[in-house]
């Protein structure tokens, strides 16, 4: 059917004040007034002909102009240009009340299919509306209101408890809980503090902020959501482009048919009344309305409905692959698991464990190492008293050392102490059989023995099992791909119940991991959108996680998760499934209605009114079905 006329792009009204839709029932409104009055012998048949008249431009007017500029600027007969012809033909038969019916109808039908696609841009476009239009200022250290629009890169603005942020930035005073749902899609409210990055449109809790920040109003992130669901609507899927494809050779080939009628019918010496009448039925049974309708509406309302949820789907292409996706394969570091570390086994042999982190922590506070930051993280929020140190040194990707309590102190790895001729032998085997469970592991000790071992691992995302329990119980192949070491990949597939495991891996490494696994199936391909980008860009989709607020990650993917939760990826699978089934319901039920209207009506079995009364009505009903592609 049709792209949708241009008076749908803004629209933000009531359903009645639509223009395509008030139209087609002013014209409905003035035909039953007319068929009313002479059925009641107020009027004679010209009287009713005029209200007739009357109602075939004001219903058709809007449609009709589309059908003919695409005739004229495209050179493509259209479903319109069918519905013109059918309109003409009719009214030449004296049959204007079936003209009517017709105009009104499909006016109504057209109006709905274009209402129904406004509202899937002005929903998504509506999120805007979250965002404040002022933001508080500040300006030589004193606030100052300013349009939303002004809010430039760099500005610091303030956001008091209740109130929405205007764009994105990062937290330099304060600290308070935001709702993010508008932008990530995460329904629980998340702590925020200083460092940390915020985005437009979330919800700040009890605390006042001051943000510096990183995007102007036009270029937040919300902005992008939109921008990307909008332009997400131009890339088809295979079987839409069939589709169009279908339409454009399908629908000359219906008009030749029904002149070939005409054409035999006086050739013939037949009845040509009653071959023109069904050359008419045939413009109107054969139009594949229900048909070209049936996938654009279900991807529309799939994409949109993605977008509310946190979830980017940049075109229907994407949309329905997500539907037929067999192997889904996972980067570990910052996918499966948060990619940064976390002590996970403290081992006291000279003293507690509460003395033991405390040294660690003074030793490791002046470090900028991961695993420091992870000791001195773990030791404050076990409330441990902190020691001071003195005299830090790093020792060149061993180790750190320095003075506490007038003693050096060491902590890293072995060779530290084997070359100070400490001895190992009292460490040696828990040292190594945590080594050998994947965790990293580092001592604690001085120049005369070893006081305690500590060892961390990266730490598994929340939920993330659950999430891989729930994708094997559907029937999908889970793949772990690592750049990590074998040891330390497979302890974490263990955990996680993941058999196949392939570790030690390059990014060309993991671009040959998905062209191998293709070959048995489509493959689903979840990263962080930046350092696995080939690897993204081959597989069947390729989803970042966790891409609100980084450019990087939403142009690496088909698909992007605004939040770090991997169970926004079942929604998006479950969403493209259902999206890809509603839209072959809508295929086989518009194949079903041609295959029933078009030979009764050319066999004289049904009049013009009923095959246009069944026609709208199948169109109504794809319309209905495809919009619950969006619903869960």
């Amino acid at each position: 059917m049709s792209s949708g006329c241009s008076c749908s792009e803004d629209f933000t009204g009531n359903w009645w004040q639509f223009p395509p839709l008030r139209n087609a029932l002013l014209a409905g409104l003035l035909a039953g007034a007319g068929f009313v009055l002479a059925q009641t012998g107020v009027i004679g048949a010209v009287g009713e002909n005029l209200f007739y008249w009357l109602a075939i431009p004001l219903g058709g007017y809007l449609w009709a102009q589309e059908g003919l500029e695409e005739l004229w600027r495209e050179h493509e007969i259209g479903i319109s240009f069918l519905m013109i012809a059918a309109t003409f033909g009719s009214g030449m038969l004296g049959m204007w009340e079936e003209a009517a019916a017709l105009v009104v109808l499909y006016g109504i039908a057209e109006g709905v299919e274009e209402f129904t696609f406004a509202r899937t841009r002005t929903a998504i476009r509506a999120l805007l509306d979250l965002t404040p239009k002022e933001a508080r200022v500040l300006r030589d250290g004193r606030e100052q209101m300013i349009p939303a629009e002004q809010l430039q890169a760099g500005d610091h603005f303030v956001v008091r408890p209740g109130e929405a942020l205007v764009t994105d930035g990062v937290i330099i005073d304060g600290a308070s809980s935001l709702d993010e749902s508008a932008v990530t899609g995460e329904s629980m409210p998340v702590d925020k503090s200083v460092g940390m990055k915020v985005f437009a449109a979330s919800l700040n809790g009890q605390g006042a902020l001051t943000i510096e920040a990183t995007a102007k109003f036009s270029d937040n992130s919300l902005s992008r959501i939109i921008h990307l669901v909008e332009d997400a609507q131009e890339h088809k899927g295979r079987a839409q482009q069939w589709i169009e494809r279908f339409g454009r050779r399908y629908s000359p080939m219906v008009l030749l048919s029904a002149i070939a009628i005409l054409l035999f019918s006086w050739l013939l010496s037949a009845d040509m009344l009653v071959w023109s009448e069904r050359a008419v039925i045939l413009l109107v049974a054969a139009a594949p309305c229900a048909l070209v309708i049936s996938l654009p509406i279900a991807m529309a309302a799939g994409i949109s409905g993605a977008g509310r949820r946190g979830i980017l789907i940049k075109g229907g292409a994407h949309l329905e692959n997500l539907g037929r996706i067999r192997i889904i394969a996972f980067d570990k570091t910052g996918t499966l698991t948060y990619g940064r570390p976390a002590v996970t086994d403290i081992i006291a042999l000279q003293r507690t464990e509460e003395e033991l982190l405390a040294r660690a922590a003074a030793l490791e506070q002046f470090s900028q190492h991961p695993l420091a930051r992870a000791i001195v993280t773990h030791s404050r929020e076990k409330q441990i008293p902190e020691k001071s140190s003195t005299n830090f040194l790093s020792l060149m990707g061993e180790g750190v050392k320095a003075e506490i309590e007038g003693e050096e102190w060491y902590i890293g790895k072995p060779q530290i102490f084997y070359d100070m001729g400490v001895s190992l032998e009292a460490s040696a085997e828990q040292f190594s059989a945590l080594q050998a469970e994947g965790k990293t592991v580092v001592l604690l000790g001085n120049r005369k023995a070893i006081h305690g071992i500590i060892a961390l691992q990266d730490s598994l995302r929340d939920g993330v099992k659950v999430v891989l329990e729930s994708l094997d119980r559907a029937g999908l192949r889970t793949v772990m791909l690592s750049g990590d070491n074998r040891d330390t990949a497979s302890q974490i597939a263990a955990r996680l119940g993941i058999n196949d495991v392939r570790a030690e891996l390059k990014p060309e490494d993991k671009v040959r991991a998905i062209l191998e696994l293709e070959q048995q199936g489509p493959v689903l391909m979840i990263g962080d959108g930046v350092n696995d980008a080939p690897a993204l860009a081959v597989a069947t989709c390729g989803v970042a996680m966790g891409a609100a607020g980084s450019d990087a990650a939403i142009e690496a993917a088909d698909i992007a998760l605004m939040a770090d939760d991997l169970g926004k990826l079942e929604e998006a699978m479950q969403l493209g499934k259902k999206a890809r089934r509603v839209s072959y319901q809508n295929i086989v039920f518009a194949i079903i209605v041609l295959a029933v209207l078009i030979p009764a009506g050319v066999a004289g079995l049904i009049s013009i009114a009923m095959v246009v009364l069944a026609h709208e009505a199948s169109e109504l009903l794809a319309i209905a079905n495809g919009l619950r592609a969006g619903r869960q």
